[in-house]
């Protein structure tokens, strides 16, 4: 079986646990006290010497970073559907997990850091990042329901949980109904499983 080692309110972390469900993949959720460090202690560095969740040990198969995780069971246990082998479907999967690690990881992830865990960051520059993503994305599903291709790939994955969870950190959604729509999708994909909310979002 799977290990999943996560913290619940974690997006990079819910990224994966979302895409095991879906690929309906046994697996068992580790929780991990980012709190009070465990993730910096040599125990869980010996999984991941960065230091971050999430991390999966497939049956002693070691892989860290979300994105990379998802690469790895698409590619282990996947269709092609989650991730083509072609080289142009490859290559617009991969642009979005680059937004992933990128705009999404600097906008809404990082504004959302800040309201809920007070990190000591911009938020105004977080979500200056989050709205300029969000307009892109917006014209983008305009004309196509999934971020790309004709279905739902691991680049969908990827980009769902800091973006739905977005006014958690104060940044609304309320603009852009091709993107709420997108979630709606997903939200509809067989095996689907939510990320827990927050105070903030429920008080939204």
């Amino acid at each position: 079986m799977i290990k999943l080692y996560r913290h619940e309110l974690s997006g990079h972390a819910h990224r994966v646990e979302l895409f095991l469900s879906l690929l309906g993949l046994d697996h068992e959720l580790v929780d991990v006290d980012l709190v009070n460090g465990e993730h910096k202690q040599e125990a869980f560095r010996a999984l991941n010497p960065f230091g971050q969740v999430p991390v999966i040990d497939d049956d002693g198969t070691i892989v860290s970073d979300s994105n990379a995780i998802l690469v790895y069971l698409a590619k282990k246990y996947g269709t092609a559907t989650w991730l083509p082998e072609d080289a142009e479907g490859a290559a617009r999967v991969t642009r979005w997990l680059s937004v992933a690690a990128g705009p999404v990881a600097f906008g809404p992830a990082t504004a959302r850091l800040i309201t809920i865990f007070g990190a000591p960051l911009d938020a105004e520059r977080a979500k200056t990042i989050a709205y300029g993503l969000f307009d892109v994305m917006e014209q983008e599903l305009a004309g196509r329901d999934w971020l790309a291709g004709t279905a739902a790939t691991i680049a969908d994955i990827a980009g769902y949980s800091y973006i739905a969870h977005a006014p958690e950190g104060d940044v609304s959604l309320e603009p852009y109904p091709h993107i709420r729509a997108w979630l709606k999708r997903i939200e509809g994909l067989d095996g689907f499983v939510p990320m827990k909310a927050t105070k903030v979002a429920l008080a939204a």
